[in-house]
């Protein structure tokens, strides 16, 4: 009995030690409306030159049990993930196994002609031009819910006869690359990658509460349980029963990922090599270089490097920051759907590296200030239509004396608050700004969207005359060989809507210019043969020129 006692002193004193840095009660703040016993959260991982100097668990790792969220609660991490299907991919490289530039054919001959120019390093680095197959299934009518396989996975991308760009020329995520990815290492290494990554990464850097998850019915101790809100304000379960790994998959703890994060420093399993390849940015064709590595992103935050990425999937969310050059890493596992864990780590990096980071100055070389003195600024003068890309687009409105975008690609509506002349924020978030200028004819012309130090110039949308436009002409059932599906357009009180085949929802289509329609889906461009409408294209997010033929 006295050396149990003993023993529940030193546990209980290992735990408490996570929470003795003199900036906890700052970062706690950061998660107050996640400490709680009737909400999920998260768990947070903050790990200092090879020590995790604070491990804290926010909210309910399972709401059904009321069983909290700890650093040994074990959490899906989404395209976290895709580190780990490149750390395989990169290990094979070193045991000369592959190449890097070998082609997607050399393993996938049923490939249509394009994959002979796709090699291993496209798929790495998103520049592959290769269609998502998560927006494919989502084309197809396929929700979360809908249950499909990796047989079905390589039948709707070996379907697809066109890539979204030359391989190369563009860099455009992918999660159908990473997938490939995974399938060429259940090729190469003739075991499937679960198996591959828990001898060759797992296992000998004693990562044993992580796997990759390809079996929904294996049973996982200290599993924490995805939510996501309801109607109502409360939550209810989200999970999958999907078993694809690749470009998701990994389950892991923020006790395990501790030792990932040692790997980066020094390991005697991973060398520096190996580090070297998993960090090179990709190249395009025409000699720029990209942030996007292996499976991470390296970039800067506040004038300090980083090497990240982030995940989301069902009810989960996550984030894993290292700041190489501080020996710095945050890690935020969220088991919860509408959790930024990203703008969540950066706020305890600000909290962390105050004396440090720098603070940027938005659009400092372009910003162009309203021509007109700030007094007499009017938030009338912004209201409009600004196109982001064909068919997307930012709404402003004023509502109750405020400024709110409606984002018509998704619906979300926010409110964005002014912090200068012409500078607008959604309040609590930081990294993304609205800058409004070019004053012409009473209306701001030109919209800066700055969103972690990347930069979208949008112009005001240009008033359509649709006084011409017959909704009859587009009505009809069209098909699209490469979903191997009909979507339906029909005239629903005046208004444009398409129906899915078999699905029982409806989708309304907004007009974006002549022969072209906006909706959830995507942005529609119908053509035209001797003046009649013969079929259309369809671009949506890591879909583009999806054809559709007019039965």
């Amino acid at each position: 009995m006295k050396n149990k006692f003993i023993l529940f002193l030193l546990f209980s004193y290992s735990i408490c030690s996570f929470g003795q840095i003199k900036e906890s009660q700052a970062i706690d703040s950061i998660f107050t409306e996640w400490n709680k016993t009737n909400v999920p959260g998260c768990a947070l991982g903050i790990m200092k030159e090879g020590k995790l100097i604070y491990a804290k668990g926010y909210g309910m790792a399972n709401m059904e049990y009321d069983i909290p969220n700890s650093a040994s609660s074990v959490f899906r991490i989404g395209s976290t993930s895709k580190q780990f299907t490149a750390a395989c991919i990169v290990l094979l490289a070193e045991q000369e196994k592959l190449n890097l530039d070998n082609t997607l054919n050399q393993y996938f001959p049923d490939f249509p002609e394009y994959a002979k120019r796709i090699t291993i390093r496209n798929l790495l680095n998103h520049t592959s031009g290769i269609r998502d197959y998560l927006r494919i299934s989502y084309l197809k009518g396929y929700s979360h819910d809908e249950y499909y396989e990796d047989k079905d996975i390589m039948k709707w991308l070996i379907n697809q006869t066109e890539l979204n760009f030359k391989p190369g020329d563009e860099h455009l995520y992918s999660n159908s690359g990473y997938w490939l990815l995974g399938q060429i290492v259940n090729k190469v290494a003739e075991m499937n990658m679960a198996d591959f990554a828990k001898k060759e990464i797992f296992e000998p850097l004693g990562m044993n509460n992580t796997h990759f998850h390809n079996d929904h019915t294996q049973i996982v101790k200290n599993r924490a349980s995805g939510y996501v809100p309801d109607r109502n304000d409360n939550y209810k379960i989200s999970m999958t029963t999907l078993d694809m790994i690749g470009d998701g998959g990994i389950f892991t703890t923020i006790n395990d990922i501790k030792k990932w994060d040692d790997a980066y420093y020094e390991s005697s399993v991973l060398s520096k090599e190996f580090w070297n390849m998993m960090t090179q940015q990709g190249i395009l064709n025409n000699g720029e270089v990209i942030n996007y590595a292996s499976g991470l992103m390296i970039s800067k935050y506040k004038g300090l490097k980083t090497v990240r990425h982030g995940g989301a999937f069902v009810g989960f969310t996550a984030e894993l920051l290292r700041f190489p050059e501080q020996k710095l890493s945050i890690a935020i596992f969220a088991n919860r759907g509408d959790a930024n864990p990203s703008r969540m780590a950066n706020q305890v990096a600000d909290i962390l590296l105050k004396d440090k980071l720098i603070e940027e100055v938005v659009n400092k070389d372009k910003k162009v200030e309203i021509d007109v003195p700030e007094e007499k600024f009017q938030l009338s003068q912004l209201v409009g239509d600004y196109e982001i890309q064909p068919g997307v687009v930012a709404s402003l409105s004023i509502k109750n004396d405020s400024l709110n975008v409606l984002q018509t690609w998704n619906k979300s509506t926010y409110n964005i608050v002014k912090v200068s002349a012409n500078r607008f924020e959604i309040p609590g978030t930081e990294n993304l700004s609205f800058t409004f200028s070019n004053l012409k004819d009473g209306f701001t012309q030109t919209l800066n969207i700055l969103q972690g130090g990347r930069e979208t110039i949008a112009a005001r949308k240009k008033e359509i005359d649709t006084s011409g436009i017959n909704l009859k002409d587009y009505a009809g059932s069209y098909y699209s060989k490469e979903l191997d599906v009909n979507y339906n357009f029909e005239i629903e009180n005046e208004i444009l809507i398409v129906r899915i085949e078999n699905i029982q929802s409806t989708i309304e289509c907004t007009i974006s210019d002549i022969d072209q329609f906006s909706m959830e889906l995507g942005l529609v461009r119908f053509q035209r043969t001797d003046g009649l409408i013969s079929g259309f294209e369809l671009d949506s997010g890591g879909v583009k020129n999806l054809k559709f033929k007019k039965n």
